[in-house]
C-alpha cells in the first residue's frame, strides 16, 4: 500500500461520495423557509402593535402559543413518523403548510388572522421538525 501525500487533494475529492440532489434540495428549501420565517417573525411584533393595534400582552400570547404548538406537534409528528417508517410525507406536509401560511401574514387585517397564521406555521414546523 502506498502512502498518500497529505497536500494532494485531487484524490481525496474523488474518494468522497457525492451528495444526493434530494439532500441539496431539502437543504435549500429549509434555508429559504427558515429565512422567511425569521424575517416575518422579527417584524411581527411591530406589525401587530403599530399597524393592527394589538397590545404587547397579546403579542406575547400569540408568540407563546405558537412556540408551544411547535414543540407539542414535534412529539406527535415524531411518533407518527416512527410508526409510518416514512419521513418524506411528513416533511412535505410540514413545508407545504408553512409555505401556505406565509401570505396570510401580509394580508392580515386583525390580530386573530396573524394568530391563525402563526399557529398553522408552527404546526408545520413541528410536523417537519421531528422527521
Amino acid at each position: 500500500m502506498t502512502a498518500r501525500d497529505p497536500s494532494d487533494t485531487s484524490s481525496r475529492a474523488s474518494d468522497r461520495p457525492r451528495i444526493p440532489k434530494t439532500v441539496w434540495a431539502l437543504g435549500l428549501v429549509s434555508f429559504f423557509m427558515d429565512t422567511s420565517s425569521e424575517i416575518i417573525h422579527a417584524l411581527l411584533p411591530l406589525f401587530l402593535t403599530t399597524t393592527l393595534g394589538a397590545s404587547v400582552a397579546l403579542v406575547g400570547l400569540i408568540d407563546g402559543v405558537a412556540e408551544a404548538t411547535a414543540s407539542i406537534s414535534k412529539i406527535f409528528s415524531g411518533y407518527v413518523s416512527d410508526r409510518l417508517g416514512r419521513r418524506k410525507p411528513l416533511i412535505l406536509l410540514g413545508y407545504g403548510l408553512g409555505a401556505l401560511t406565509k401570505p396570510l401574514f401580509a394580508i392580515a387585517a386583525t390580530p386573530l388572522v396573524v394568530f391563525g397564521a402563526r399557529f398553522a406555521d408552527r404546526i408545520g414546523k413541528g410536523i417537519r421538525g421531528a422527521p
